[in-house]
């Protein structure tokens, strides 16, 4: 079996930011358990930018790009290093694997991503796969590995995420807040509880919360991958995830199997802006694969690039698509509602070419 173990900052760090090697150790244990199963696991793992905040004796996580970027370099090193000392006490290799965006959204970038991962996993290797923060821009960037590890176990044709956090799984509220609050045991592919929306704030060392596991166990499911959120610190957890013991919040894998590329589209973690279509063209786009032609536009609604991320959205506001655009914003407000023999020549007849375009789940 093939697994993706994803485990947070909160997890692998301290209070102050310090590498927790006993968690790490903990979870090399467990990692060991799968190997001598013959099982194959890769580690996303997030920690870096914490882990260099306590080594420049900082005492906050820092707010800005460029400082977040040095802080994610200084602290790689020092992560890799407890997963090197850690996994290599039971005669596994760790391998760094630093991944961005583009790896997903080019076909040949991700052909590459995946053979590199494939060929480690053969080697015997154990892969610990990080965003590669350090060079990262705030235009195109995941925001947080729970986004990365579904798309890893998606590229790699896993057979479970597993998501190792500080909370026990996905509550009915916050059990920080709501002592109310009950855990939520099974969801199933078509649950609505894969729409709700969730606090995306967590311990305030990592940049992830449950809004971004829930977004994760989303692209999981739309990848036929079974995904557990559970806690990390718990006897076994990741043993016991595996397993289907009953441990966490279990997300049942969907019928339907987006590619990569449309699985990024859809869960994108920035949208640039929307598109305002009539009811002739959402009817075309939802009941046919078709591509968004500036004929069925009515309104642009921000400022974005050719080739951003956007939201398509019906004349009542729903969003029930999302693409990559083929024009900005400017040209696409100049053409919007024209038929295709009125656009001018050499420009796109195509806002959104239907391999660019995701109808969302109703």
């Amino acid at each position: 079996m093939r697994i993706v173990a994803k485990i947070g900052t909160s997890s692998v760090t301290d209070e102050q930011g310090r590498m927790n090697r006993p968690a790490v150790a903990k979870l090399a244990d467990e990692l060991a358990v799968l190997a001598g199963r013959s099982h194959e696991v890769i580690v996303v793992s997030s920690g870096a930018v914490a882990a260099g905040i306590a080594a420049l004796g900082r005492t906050e996580r820092p707010g800005d790009l460029a400082t977040l970027q040095a802080l994610s370099a200084a602290g790689q090193s020092r992560l890799m290093e407890t997963y090197n000392s850690e996994l290599g006490r039971h005669g596994l290799v760790a391998a760094q694997v630093l991944l961005d965006p583009h790896d997903f959204v080019d076909r040949r970038q991700y052909l590459h991503a995946r053979q590199t991962l494939l060929k480690l996993l053969e080697l015997g290797c154990v892969p610990v796969v990080n965003e590669n923060d350090a060079i990262a821009n705030e235009e195109l960037r995941y925001g947080d590995n729970d986004r990365l590890a579904a798309l890893v176990a998606h590229t790699t044709g896993a057979e479970v995420l597993v998501l190792l956090t500080d909370l026990d799984g996905l509550y009915t509220a916050d059990p920080r807040r709501d002592h109310d609050a009950e855990l939520v045991s099974q969801v199933s592919a078509d649950d609505p509880l894969l729409a709700i929306e969730a606090g995306s704030g967590g311990s305030g060392r990592g940049s992830g919360g449950m809004a971004s596991k829930l977004a994760s166990a989303r692209i999981a499911s739309w990848s036929g991958v079974r995904t557990v959120i559970a806690r990390a610190s718990a006897p076994d957890a990741l043993v016991r995830a595996v397993d289907a013991e009953g441990i966490g919040t279990t997300f049942a894998a969907h019928e339907r199997r987006l590619p990569a590329r449309k699985l990024w589209i859809a869960f994108a973690s920035r949208i640039a802006g929307s598109i305002v279509v009539d009811d002739g063209a959402r009817r075309a786009l939802v009941e046919r694969p078709t591509s968004l032609l500036p004929a069925g536009v009515v309104d642009v609604i921000g400022a974005f690039d050719q080739d951003a991320t956007v939201d398509v959205v019906d004349t009542e506001g729903q969003v029930f698509a999302r693409g990559m655009v083929s024009l900005d914003s400017d040209r696409l407000r100049n053409i919007a509602g024209r038929q295709t023999r009125e656009l001018p020549t050499g420009l796109a007849h195509e806002v959104i070419h239907r391999d660019d375009l995701v109808v969302l789940p109703s």
